[in-house]
């Protein structure tokens, strides 16, 4: 058994500790242990589907808001568009990486998940890690993931002032 089968990770198993455990097999066919737990631990629950919401929420406003400012004519339409792609690249990403975790071949790096965080794809990328819960509980990954997300923030913001738009506009309509 892996310990990633436990209900109750952060305990971890010792010499004689008596475990129950529903037998299951791998993709390959082979038998594994699933749903383990320490005999009188309490069973485990169903998965909390509240993050995921949050995280359609969050994503829903703040593309909201981008599109609300391309309404008042504080951003071009191209804005809004790059985010939207990028945010689906994001999730079409983390889906892939979470598949390739699954199956033993090869993974993104993380630095490529947080560059396209960073660029813009945070709303994609936040979906995604509670959708496929992949990432999601990796504290140093959360930690620099929502540092990108502020970055991505403080940028977006200072587009919003003169020098910003200024140089948005130099960079979107450059001939």
């Amino acid at each position: 058994m892996h310990i990633s089968s436990f209900a109750n990770r952060s305990r971890r198993p010792s010499e004689n500790d008596l475990v129950t455990y529903t037998l299951a097999a791998d993709p390959k066919g082979r038998a594994r242990a699933v749903q383990v737990q320490f005999v009188g631990d309490s069973p485990r629950r169903t998965p909390d589907n509240r993050p995921v919401v949050y995280a359609i929420v969050a994503a829903t406003a703040f593309l909201g808001l981008l599109g609300s400012a391309v309404v008042l004519e504080v951003f071009p339409a191209e804005v809004f568009v790059f985010y939207a792609v990028v945010s689906v690249v994001a999730f079409v990403m983390y889906w892939h990486d979470k598949s390739a975790a699954r199956t033993s071949r090869w993974r993104t790096p993380e630095s490529t998940l947080y560059t396209v965080g960073l660029l813009g794809g945070w709303p994609g990328s936040l979906v995604a890690m509670q959708v496929f819960r992949h990432k999601s509980g990796k504290p140093s990954f959360r930690t620099v993931f929502w540092g990108t997300v502020a970055v991505n923030c403080g940028v977006l913001g200072w587009l919003m002032s003169a020098s910003g738009a200024k140089f948005l506009g130099s960079v979107l309509f450059a001939a």
